[in-house]
């Protein structure tokens, strides 16, 4: 009878700690994302403080909610607002998305449902070149772009993408194709559909993910590209984002650091929604394209 009796509080105990765990376990998870995402919450804070109290205090609550720095700073110290510069950014983006996007799609489906002479070493040489650091490109890059006369122009930042010069895209949608089953594409090509027509009506809307994956990837990237648009563009009317906030930043001796901070905050709002509006295909495309096989 008592061993009974221990059995069964143990049994209660221990179903007691294991209600309990998952709780030890959210309090850890909240605490740690906390600490991740305390400097974002400091950053969009800071954007309602003084200059002085951005110094002065570490905690992300200003003393009282100030909007004058995000007018301030949409105005910029130049005879162009913050819009021209969106819309230059958004004017390299959209354009390097769609050719990213074609290019890659094109290659990959090479590389995963086509058998050629030399497959195999080329698709090693593409995956050498993901190892290269870009620095070391800009130079040559640069000479060609200059003997052609496309310096302070967009092109230098998008026509490269269209030649399938993001590897690492290559190389994910290469992933996602090895997982996909040929059955459809088999029976497309008993209905005598070509090439093009599988890759459009069956490849691509398995490929949906992936794609989405791409562009999210390539939206983020090209948003806060530096290096690109420093080396190739002159005129400040054409300047992005990422230019125009340092642009901000050294234009005057005193900086006023909540307007550049309320403007950093307002440029990180579409990589924000673009993530989260394509939130689930991302994390599908991200997981799928893992190395198989």
């Amino acid at each position: 009878m008592s061993a009974g009796i221990e059995t069964s509080g143990s049994a209660a105990l221990q179903l007691g700690r294991d209600r309990g765990r998952p709780w030890l376990r959210y309090a850890a998870l909240i605490a740690v994302a906390f600490v991740m995402l305390y400097p974002l919450l400091w950053l969009i804070g800071a954007s309602f403080k003084s200059n002085a109290e951005i110094f002065s205090s570490a905690g992300f609550w200003p003393e009282r909610f100030d909007f004058a720095s995000y007018a301030k700073g949409w105005k910029t110290s130049t005879e162009y607002t913050f819009a021209t510069y969106f819309l230059n950014s958004f004017l390299i983006t959209i354009p390097r998305i769609i050719v990213t996007v074609i290019s890659c799609v094109l290659v990959a489906y090479a590389f995963a449902r086509f058998e050629f002479w030399g497959k195999k070493f080329m698709f090693s040489i593409m995956i050498a070149t993901m190892m290269l650091p870009l620095i070391v490109l800009r130079l040559p890059q640069y000479l060609v772009f200059r003997e052609i006369g496309w310096l302070d122009s967009y092109l230098p930042l998008i026509i490269p993408s269209a030649f399938a010069t993001d590897t690492f895209f290559v190389f994910m949608l290469v992933q996602f194709l090895r997982g996909i089953p040929r059955d459809m594409e088999e029976a497309a090509q008993i209905d005598g559909c070509n090439a093009l027509q599988l890759l459009w009506h069956i490849i691509v809307p398995m490929l949906k993910p992936a794609i989405i994956s791409v562009i999210v990837f390539q939206f983020i990237w090209t948003m806060n590209d530096f290096m690109g648009p420093l080396i190739y563009l002159a005129s400040v009317e054409k300047y992005p984002v990422s230019l125009a906030l340092k642009m901000s930043i050294g234009a005057t001796e005193e900086v006023e650091w909540a307007n550049v901070i309320a403007i950093s905050v307002v440029a990180l709002i579409p990589s924000v929604l673009v993530f989260f509006a394509a939130q689930k295909h991302f994390i599908e495309g991200a997981t799928s394209s893992g190395v198989k096989g």
